[in-house]
């Protein structure tokens, strides 16, 4: 069969299964819409957190970035990685023992301010808009290839999938969804890395097989010939770094703070019953991330080493069939510029002849090893289900930011449960709307735009929730001019370095880098942004007056652990 036939059967039979969850476990209460009852067990907790978080950008994007940059790819695995320890240790059991269902209520309520909660809900919207712009990017980019229709019309079809059952399943319909979504993501991106492990090094462990030798007998380890192919084409050594040691200190810390405030994630560790499940479950979801992130770096290596030598110095007319279906997307550019008709792929930009985009990498590695036709079509359909899985869980901040902080705590406060519930539904369908928008108009490729994101966390949400757990005297004066200040200066240099706005919108900024600031990326700028957040914040907070005596007792009380006034008689 073809592979967009077995596309066809693989990509039916797990939206069928999506939906059949999603009535199975239709939300009846907002208790349910929105924190899934609060009965989830740590194990489905945990591997709907894995789904949950490993989005578009993580399966497509992250092992594409890794092929293009190398080690310089790493911050990603350490950032994200690192984030989720941070989570866990920092966050999740407080959040989950203060008992709020977003992060704007706890935000609400622990700096006492309607104000906070507003500056919350517009941080929130922000956040959860711009990465839910990368998810839909994906979802396009899927089924533009392995269905082959229109990227709009593939936006189309992932956005009414997805409205369907986060809107009728709520976080209880979405968590189960997530459950069986993260079964089909990491078995459709480890079933071809350890396929392509054989095949090159003849290693079943793809960790393994990137550190071992080629199978050809020649003794030859697979990263030192990957850095001989990129030399010859005037590449850097793929094993060696070319970003400065402060950029990379600030990619990592602002995705790793970042994931700590993404207000998606943190909402999950409301669902289950006891503060004991919130840290189990993210000590499972990590486990459950682990094995997709120790892959990529494997997935990038063995991507690129096919790829150069597939396409390197090689006639165009012989190229095998995967070339022209992926030029046809518009992902994968050739340009002849010398009329010999033979690809040139080098670092001289003046020369080269090829442009990849960056998220192909991933979908196009089965193909261009050769692999059989179902595996290529199980990784679409993998790459859907986290694409999917993140859309929702953001789908449901928005909704849930605008239903309940918005309506149900500030506009109308005794509105019906089931006025709520409707709110929480159009609120949602609005917000795919919206996010079908950006997935045709996408502000670049997936991990660019997700890596933003959590910039805009780190900068906005994460001083606020850190020092309102662990600094009592934090007040509402100093939280909310800490969230301002930093989301507004975020927000500048990444529309300024990133998108040109402020620079006659020049559509190429890689000519700005010489400009950036402390020689810090956009995508590294959140650090920067949070650690004016943090002084901001306890600048405010010296010269105003310290919160009531009932939120430091709040604040106190969460942070001591169940249980412990027993071993006391306290």
């Amino acid at each position: 069969m073809t592979v967009q036939t077995w596309t066809y059967i693989i990509v039916g039979i797990t939206f069928a299964l999506y939906i059949g969850i999603a009535i199975w476990s239709r939300a009846g209460t907002t208790k349910e819409f929105y924190i899934a009852g609060g009965g989830v067990s740590p194990l489905a907790n945990g591997m709907a957190t894995a789904a949950d978080w490993m989005s578009a950008a993580s399966f497509i994007s992250m092992a594409g970035l890794i092929s293009f940059m190398g080690y310089d790819g790493a911050v990603y695995l350490m950032g994200w990685t690192g984030g989720y320890v941070l989570l866990a240790l920092l966050l999740a059991p407080y959040l989950r023992k203060f008992g709020k269902f977003t992060v704007p209520d706890f935000i609400g309520d622990r700096y006492y301010s309607k104000t906070a909660r507003t500056v919350a809900v517009i941080c929130a919207l922000i956040v959860s808009f711009t990465y839910v712009a990368g998810q839909m990017r994906g979802v396009g980019v899927v089924f533009s290839r392995f269905l082959e229709v229109n990227i709009n019309t593939g936006v189309i079809i992932g956005m009414v999938i997805v409205l369907f059952y986060a809107v009728l399943g709520g976080m209880k319909g979405i968590t189960y969804t997530q459950v069986a979504q993260y079964c089909v993501l990491i078995f459709a991106f480890m079933v071809p890395a350890i396929f392509i492990s054989i095949q090159m090094t003849g290693n079943v462990i793809p960790q393994l097989g990137m550190g071992g030798t080629l199978s050809d007998g020649s003794g030859t380890y697979l990263l030192d010939k990957l850095n001989g192919l990129s030399t010859e084409l005037g590449f850097a050594e793929y094993t060696s770094g070319t970003k400065s040691m402060a950029d990379v200190f600030a990619i990592t810390l602002a995705l790793m703070v970042g994931t700590a405030g993404l207000p998606h994630v943190i909402v999950r560790f409301f669902t289950v019953k006891k503060v004991k499940d919130a840290r189990k479950s993210a000590g499972l979801a990590l486990l459950f991330i682990a094995i997709l992130y120790t892959t990529a770096p494997a997935i990038a290596v063995f991507a690129r080493t096919n790829l150069i030598q597939t396409v390197s110095n090689k006639e165009y007319v012989n190229m095998p069939e995967w070339f022209s279906k992926w030029e046809e997307t518009g992902l994968l550019k050739y340009d002849d510029k010398n009329e010999d008709g033979v690809i040139q792929y080098v670092a001289d930009a003046s020369k080269n002849e090829l442009i990849i985009d960056n998220d192909i990498m991933v979908l196009a590695n089965p193909e261009i090893a050769n692999l059989p036709n179902w595996v290529i079509a199980l990784l679409a359909a993998g790459a859907l289900a986290a694409a999917l899985s993140t859309a929702a869980g953001l789908l449901l901040v928005i909704s849930s930011s605008v239903s309940h902080d918005l309506i149900k705590k500030m506009i109308n406060p005794n509105i019906s449960e089931k006025g709520e519930l409707w709110a929480a539904r159009i609120s949602a369908t609005v917000a795919v709307c919206i996010a079908g928008y950006f997935g045709i108009n996408p502000p670049g490729f997936v991990a660019a735009v997700v890596a933003l994101a959590f910039g805009l966390a780190a900068a906005s949400f994460f001083p606020a929730i850190i020092m309102g757990i662990f600094y009592k005297k934090m007040n509402k004066e100093g939280a909310i001019s800490g969230m301002i200040v930093g989301m507004l200066l975020m927000l500048f240099y990444m529309l300024k370095f990133k998108f040109g706005i402020f620079d006659g919108g020049k559509e190429i900024v890689a000519t700005l880098k010489e400009d950036w600031w402390f020689g810090i990326s956009p995508e590294g700028f959140g650090t920067i942004a949070m650690l004016v957040n943090f002084a901001v914040a306890l600048i405010v907070n010296k010269f105003t007056k310290e919160p009531p005596q009932y939120v430091q007792d709040i604040v106190e009380h969460i942070r001591i652990p169940s249980g412990a006034g027993e071993a006391t008689d306290h």
